[in-house]
């Protein structure tokens, strides 16, 4: 038996019928890092000392009868944008590569509370700010699936991680699908709860009005688990709701007869691959066989969403990014004789290219005579967003879309045009535009062995419905018992 390959609830159960301890699970994985580490380049700050520790202490308080979570030493994977006390917390950025986080934030707080072992921090777009990780300071991390292609980002860390089974399951953060997207390219769940539903407390801004924390999963019952321990109201975050205590893993019925589906035809026009049409075309088939109605509708809006996004993004990005000046956060220039060559050098050393370029952008559209045309502007058109998916909302229960209009591409095909990776986000931006929660979950992989990612997109709150579709979804297609990463290089 593979510990490894085992998903969260495996092990709950194998924890609970003393089949395995914490130690045995947690060594099972500390020894995958080193062996696969070298390859997937997956962690910026690996922890496998100190997880190893903590398991043993948690063996301990088993054995002698404490009280302990259902979950208590399993561990997990951390995307290196949310702050861990007493580790480093660098968001892959030189700006922040030294930087010690001196408290927990609130999903950490949330995980500890549950006896969660955190295996280490795993890589990113530095500042989130990018679709492959290759704009990590540290490293470029690779596809456990083909070596050579891309994880996909911004969570490409995460994604990665969960996949090469150096993690069981990992946190990352959702920009504009920067959880859905390195899901579907890794061949791994990912969710995207509705704005609000996670807080944000402790965690690095990049757009505050679009950021949220999400599980990326081997399966969706993992997924279900992880948004149990992670959702709800937290004081310190005035965006984040009451969600009423539910229980996301009660909602996974295995059926979904009756259920209205709708496929906007826009997400299936001109850009996206043949390959991740026709699987997409399968999986609609397979929700008709499994009782679902499913239709074809219309989101005309969704092609003005992209426009939308980066205008808002980069603005807010703008803003938050701001503080780091080399005097009150980040990296501090040895090189300069005034304050404005501080302020200026401390930033050039600290950012790389994708960070200052979204600096630029949106402290454009912010400034005076450019704020109305663009900014307004584009705020006005994400109510229109919100609205067009209000009024599909009244006729179906949830929106099936591709993930990412292509499978993972190789690493270096994109770095150079930032245009083509900003298409990339074509499928995943106007759901976090509109707020809404969207999951990204495997339906097949293309000609060259590649994973293919299906969307399932669900009203405010809705996350059940959607949890509940993707779950009949995967029971009935199976995916990870037909596939499983090459690591081809």
């Amino acid at each position: 038996m593979d510990i490894t390959e085992l998903t969260v609830h495996e092990l709950q159960e194998k924890l609970k019928n003393s089949e395995l301890t914490s130690y045995d699970i947690t060594k099972a994985y500390t020894d995958k890092i080193q062996e696969k580490e070298k390859d997937v380049q997956a962690f910026v700050t690996e922890l496998s000392e100190e997880a190893l520790k903590q398991a043993k202490e948690i063996d301990e308080k088993r054995k002698a009868g404490e009280e302990l979570s259902n979950l208590a030493g399993i561990p997990i994977g951390i995307k290196d944008i949310i702050c861990t006390k007493g580790v480093r917390t660098t968001c892959s950025s030189k700006m922040l590569e030294n930087f010690i986080a001196p408290y927990d934030a609130t999903v950490m707080e949330k995980v500890n509370a549950e006896g969660l072992i955190d295996l280490g921090k795993l890589n990113m777009d530095e500042f989130a700010m990018g679709g492959s990780t290759e704009y990590s300071y540290f490293k470029k991390t690779r596809n456990p699936w083909n070596l050579n292609k891309v994880p996909g980002g911004s969570s490409g860390g995460s994604a990665a991680a969960v996949a090469a089974g150096l993690v069981p399951w990992a946190l990352g953060t959702d920009t504009g699908g920067s959880i859905r997207q390195p899901a579907s390219f890794c061949g791994i769940v990912g969710l995207k709860p509705t704005y609000g539903l996670v807080s944000r407390y402790g965690v690095v801004a990049f757009a505050s009005s679009l950021d949220q924390v999400g599980p990326m999963t081997k399966d969706v019952t993992d997924c279900a688990m992880l948004l149990n321990i992670i959702a709800g109201r937290d004081e310190k975050d005035t965006t984040s709701v009451d969600n009423g205590d539910k229980d996301y893993v009660k909602s996974l019925k295995n059926d979904v007869k009756g259920l209205k589906i709708g496929v906007p035809k826009e997400y299936f026009g001109e850009g996206i691959n043949s390959e991740v049409k026709q699987k997409l075309e399968e999986a609609i088939e397979r929700y008709k066989k499994l009782g679902a109605i499913v239709e074809e509708c219309s989101l005309d809006i969704a092609d003005y969403a992209l426009a939308t996004y980066y205008i808002v993004a980069c603005a807010e990005a703008s803003s938050n990014l701001g503080r780091f000046d080399g005097i009150r956060y980040g990296h501090r220039t040895e090189n300069f004789t005034n304050l404005k060559e501080l302020y200026r050098n401390s930033r050039s050393e600290g950012f790389g290219d994708e960070v200052k370029r979204r600096i630029i952008l949106g402290t454009y559209v912010l400034s005076s005579g450019y704020y109305d045309a663009y900014y307004k502007k584009a705020q006005q058109v994400r109510t229109l967003v919100m609205n067009e998916f209000s009024k599909l909302f009244e006729k179906y229960d949830v929106l099936l879309t591709p993930t990412s209009p292509t499978v993972a591409f190789d690493v270096g095909s994109k770095t150079n045009n930032p245009l083509e990776m900003y298409l990339a986000d074509i499928c995943t931006v106007s759901v976090n535009i509109a707020g809404l929660p969207g999951i990204s979950v495997p339906c097949g992989v293309d000609s060259q062995g590649m994973p293919i990612g299906m969307q399932l997109i669900g009203n405010r709150f809705k996350e059940e419905t959607i949890l509940n579709a993707a779950y009949t979804f995967e029971q009935d297609y199976k995916f990870r018992e037909k596939y499983k990463p090459q690591f081809v290089k």
